[in-house]
């Protein structure tokens, strides 16, 4: 597929300035003192010069460049995106392409490209805001032959992905009651400690759960139903009726409680937790495992400050402990629920 080219200007090496340093200076020398191998050279000289500058222009013309993102990234965390490079040259090998991505991250370095071959590679990354991504562009660059300039093409792209909120270093604030509180009964069957009923043994029941005492005074095997356990749960309620936000200081303590509620929320199901997340407009449910990571930090990728609002904010079950996240909180997360 064509994707329209915007070419880029020269830029000189560090080592092509030496060099045409090096020009100017024999090139004085020449002219002062009328000799002819310093006319040979300097013709040397500048032969090489524009043979360089030709053949780095023509290194990167009828080159195609394919970006394919991830389908997950963090901000401000390095990710790896694939790149697929084509030469469309049908008569020349390409040779010594940068290839870099308009995010930040390192350039890539692809040797040889031979006619009309194509390359597959990995390209590093990184956004620096969540939210969505949309990818302008694939710089394709040469320093080849000699590496005295550099110039490049700009290839539009069309990738976009949805990047997730910044990830802090670690559990932050999950407490200790909301570990204990994993253990309550559940009131249905399941694979839990307390007794759910007695009934008669049935085929394809584990012995292992065959009730003896009960057995042997009824004559019948009686089995034991046990009742399932409620798993770890965590409320993460996070107030994004945070009004105007002019200083850069404020939008910045925002980004933090919502990196903060990601973190949160990431480390929480890992440990096996059911997780909700509340905000203004949106409340993720009760769930657990890699969906419900993914809705949650799909909805924190998104959200945005509202109006203030003087209603009271909180989850839906009162007796699920609570991760609360606040712009008037003292710190970055508090946690705000007194039931057990």
């Amino acid at each position: 597929m064509a994707r329209k080219r915007i070419v880029e200007g020269i830029r000189i090496t560090k080592v092509g300035l030496v060099y045409i340093l090096l020009t100017l200076i024999v090139g004085v020398a020449a002219a002062n003192t009328g000799n002819n191998a310093l006319y040979i050279v300097e013709a040397l000289l500048l032969s090489v010069l524009v043979f360089s500058g030709l053949t780095s222009r023509r290194n990167v013309a009828q080159l195609e460049a394919e970006l394919v993102l991830p389908q997950e990234a963090h901000a401000n965390e390095p990710f790896t995106a694939r790149i697929r490079v084509a030469n469309r040259d049908r008569w020349t090998a390409r040779r010594l392409v940068v290839v870099e991505g308009a995010a930040e991250g390192a350039p890539l370095l692809i040797p040889y490209l031979g006619r009309g071959a194509e390359s597959w590679a990995d390209l590093p990354m990184m956004v620096g805001r969540r939210g969505r991504y949309e990818a302008p562009f694939v710089h394709l660059g040469s320093v080849f032959p000699f590496g005295f300039f550099r110039k490049g093409e700009r290839v539009r792209q069309t990738a976009e992905m949805l990047v997730f909120p910044q990830l802090f270093p670690g559990a932050r604030d999950l407490p200790a009651r909301a570990a204990r509180a994993g253990e309550r009964s559940s009131g249905r069957r399941g694979a839990g400690h307390e007794l759910f009923n007695l009934r008669r043994f049935q085929l394809g029941d584990d012995r292992r759960g065959i009730h003896w005492k009960q057995t042997a005074r009824t004559g019948d095997l009686i089995y034991m139903e046990r009742e399932a356990e409620r798993g770890r749960r965590l409320s993460i309620v996070l107030d994004n009726a945070v009004g105007d936000l002019p200083a850069e200081a404020e939008r910045q303590r925002f980004e933090t409680l919502v990196s903060e509620a990601a973190t949160a929320a990431h480390e929480a199901l890992r440990q096996g937790y059911e997780v909700e997340l509340q905000t203004r407009r949106v409340t993720v449910p009760l769930a657990g495992g890699a969906w419900q990571r993914h809705r949650v930090m799909t909805e924190l990728a998104l959200i945005e400050p509202l109006p203030h609002s003087s209603e009271a904010l909180g989850p839906k079950d009162a007796r699920v402990p609570q991760l609360r996240l606040a712009m008037d909180s003292p710190a970055p997360a508090r946690l705000g629920s007194d039931a057990a």
